[in-house]
Formats: C-alpha cells, structure tokens, sequence
C-alpha cells in the first residue's frame, strides 16, 4: 500500500493528479465526438498550431495561456474557412493550416535564446508543475465543456452520424461544426500545459476509443472516457515517480496501452460469443408448408 500511496502524499503530486483527472474529463467530452466523427487528424493539428501564440506568449513576457487561446480561435477560425471552400478537400486545408503553423511556431520560438527548453516543454508538458490557479482555470475549462456538451448534444449527435439529416432537422451543422471546434480547441488548450501538444491526443482520443467497445450511447463513451482517463493519470503518474520517467509521457503512454488492451478484451469477448453454439430449431416446430406452397 505504501508504494501505491507514497507519491500521493507530495503535494505537487497530488495537483498534478486532480490536473489529470479535470483534463481527462473535458478531453472526454470533446474527444468522444472526434473519434465518432474521425476527426484524430484535426486535433492533431489543432494541438499543433497553438505553438505561435504560446511562443509570441512566452518572448513577449505575456500569459501563455492566452497566447494559446488565440492560437486555438485562429486555428478553428481557419478550419471553418477551409471547410467552405468546395475545391479544396478538408484534409488539405487542415494538413496546410498545421504545417504553417507549426513552422511559424517554431520560427518564433527559435528567436528565444532558451529554444530547446521552450519546444521541449511545449511538446511535453509538465504536469508535475500544475499550480492550483491551474486547478481553477481547469475547473472552469470542464464546467464551460459540460454547458456546451449539453447545450450541443442533439446537434453534434445528428452530425456525427448524418449531416443530410442533421440539415433536414433544421440543426443547422455549419454552425454546429463551429461549436464543436471550439469545445475541441477548448480541450486543447487546457490540456496542453499538463501533457503538451504532442502528447495531448493520448488524452483526447485513446480514453473514448477504448470506451467505444464497452458502452451503450454517447454519454456511456464520455462517462468511461472520463474514468479511463484518470486511471491513466494515476497509474501514470505512480510508474513516472518509481521509475523516474516523464510523467506526462508516461500517463500518455498509458492511456494508449489501456486502448489496446480494451480492443484485444473485446476481441476476445466477440470471438467467445461468435464460437457458443446456437441452439437447433425444433423440428416439431418446423413450417410443414413448403417455400414454394400458397
């Protein structure tokens, strides 16, 4: 019990595990629709390009969290645009959008004298560093993710599954598409100072993956995302403390190993059901007319 306990009684270790468990609730609430929706590269991307603002953020002396934030706004404003544009595929808007920013990112972060420290911890993150001004922040980062996940439900649900349908419901899903980046932008940006950009889809996409299999409906996804997720996070960040690894890697690391042993549990449950015998028909029960007969 004392190796289980022993890191929790750090004070820095103990906000670093109630950081993780708010990020993986609101990393739930947006990541559950990014995979229903197939959005892994968009989020990828997004992360990615809050490197200007946070790296204008850091020269300028500024808060980078605002300078995040900004970064996130121009991102989904620039994915909205893209996404209008009938000869430009998605995918295209989005890759293009990701590569200049993140190369505009780096350009601004290679004036700074401290260039590999400022990257390495963008990239990374350090959770172990989370202030309880942090904790609050992330309080009200989850408390806006429930209003616009509920508010926004009926919508993101009829767009997921058929956007015609969604447009027939007089759902409208241009601007439900808008809201929805937003929500992921938000998740982004309260999560990139706990594990970083590179690390952050680890949270955003292994916990509701690994939950698709097991629950019923969307809100199942979410619940379980949110409790994978903060197993990840305490699990990750005992072995980071035993074995003296990067901890937000590591609670990255293990969301994405909890994923695959979901898939490989089910499976194994699919292949046990699929080799259980169905019961024979009862012959005194059989038609006694033939196909063919009227």
């Amino acid at each position: 019990m004392e190796w289980l306990t022993a890191p929790f009684e750090v004070a820095f270790v103990q906000r670093a595990l109630w950081a993780g468990i708010l990020v993986s609730a609101i990393c739930a609430l947006a990541g559950t629709w990014v995979v229903l929706r197939g959005m892994a590269f968009l989020g990828d991307a997004m992360s990615h390009g809050l490197l200007p603002g946070v790296a204008i953020a850091a020269l300028l002396g500024g808060n980078l969290l605002v300078g995040a934030v900004v970064s996130a706004a121009v991102m989904t404003a620039g994915v909205t645009a893209l996404g209008r544009t009938p000869r430009l595929s998605q995918d295209t808007g989005i890759g293009l959008l990701f590569v200049g920013m993140l190369s505009l990112g780096v350009i601004i972060v290679s004036r700074s004298q401290s260039f590999a420290v400022d990257l390495t911890g963008f990239l990374f993150g350090d959770v172990l560093a989370v202030r309880e001004s942090d904790l609050a922040l992330l309080g009200l980062a989850l408390l806006l993710a429930l209003a616009v996940s509920a508010l926004g439900h009926r919508a993101f649900l009829a767009l997921a599954f058929d956007e015609r349908k969604a447009r027939t419901l007089g759902l409208r899903p241009g601007p439900a598409h808008a809201v929805l980046l937003g929500l992921l932008a938000l998740a982004i940006v309260a999560s990139f100072h706990i594990v970083g950009t590179l690390l952050v889809l680890g949270l955003l996409i292994a916990p509701p993956a690994a939950a698709l299999p097991w629950a019923r409906g969307v809100r199942g996804v979410m619940v379980l995302a949110a409790l994978l997720g903060a197993a990840a996070t305490f699990g990750g960040l005992l072995l980071s403390w035993h074995l003296s690894t990067a901890a937000g890697a590591t609670v990255s690391a293990l969301a994405v190993t909890l994923f695959f042993l979901s898939h490989l549990a089910s499976g194994i449950r699919h292949r046990r059901r699929a080799d259980i015998p169905r019961p024979a028909a009862d012959p005194a029960h059989a038609p006694t007319t033939r196909p063919n007969e009227t």
